[in-house]
């Protein structure tokens, strides 16, 4: 029997783009340029290595987003995986993580799984609460922010480096997992790659394909909400110090006066 991986990806935008809200206070996506967030393309990787050394194992990416996250999935295709699923439905405007969990669980229910991996955070949401909530939903040990990770004889394991220790951990297979940025560098697609992503499935459902209500997600179902929100003003002139002798005591006294010193 195969070893089925699902890998959660999210389609983010351009951290170096100027982002903001939407009139409705929800990101505008619309405003600048999307991509496959830089930390799921570990969970990509990861995934990739563990299915080199597994005897047979399928890798289904599955997103949840608008047409354009399709380029997500197609990233992740181009990288490796042999499948993706495209969870899309309007009534996903303003989803919020608890939302977003929802759809992801019968999403991953639909595909069938023995490890679902992701990454560490999303690049825009940065809340990193996803996978914990997603083993809760699916009922399966979790396993989160490996450095290192296996799969071998029905188990998962992995390092998890902190601050002050490393710890070695062990789950049961089917489980969650989840990965940081220091778990090994994701491969570049190739040519071939790309090409062959072209001709791989991408499943399309929405939310009446996994039984979930509109009133479950979107702005009406979401347990959080941005009240206000204020553009960041534009950065003002540094303060120029004149050396007349002097410089070292006036540098000093900014220093102190910012509280750096």
């Amino acid at each position: 029997m195969s070893l089925r991986i699902v890998v959660c990806v999210k389609y983010v935008p351009d951290a170096t783009g100027d982002r903001h809200f939407a009139e409705d206070l929800t990101t505008d996506r619309d405003a600048v340029d999307g991509l496959l967030s830089e930390l799921d393309e570990y969970a990509v990787e990861q995934a990739l290595q563990i299915a080199g050394e597994a005897d047979d194992a399928e890798i289904t990416v599955l997103t949840v987003g608008p047409e354009d996250a399709k380029d997500a999935l197609r990233k992740a295709l181009s990288m490796g995986a042999h499948k993706a699923i495209h969870v899309e439905d309007d009534d996903l405007h303003g989803t919020d993580a608890l939302g977003t969990s929802l759809v992801l669980t019968k999403a991953i229910e639909h595909a069938g799984y023995d490890l679902v991996i992701c990454g560490m955070a999303s690049t825009d949401g940065t809340m990193g609460v996803l996978p914990a909530i997603l083993a809760e939903r699916l009922g399966v040990p979790q396993v989160t922010l490996l450095s290192e990770v296996s799969v071998a004889d029905g188990k998962v394991t992995g390092r998890r480096d902190g601050d002050t220790a490393t710890e070695h951990l062990e789950a049961s297979l089917p489980a969650v997992v989840s990965v940081t940025d220091q778990s090994g560098e994701a491969r570049y697609p190739s040519f071939k790659g790309i090409m062959a992503a072209k001709k791989k499935p991408v499943e399309s459902l929405d939310l009446s394909d996994l039984g979930i209500e509109a009133d479950e997600i979107g702005l009406e179902g979401a347990w959080t909400a941005v009240d206000d929100a204020t553009q960041r003003p534009p950065r003002s002139a540094g303060t120029i110090v004149k050396d007349e002798g002097e410089g070292g005591k006036q540098l000093a006294e900014f220093l102190a006066g910012q509280k750096f010193i």
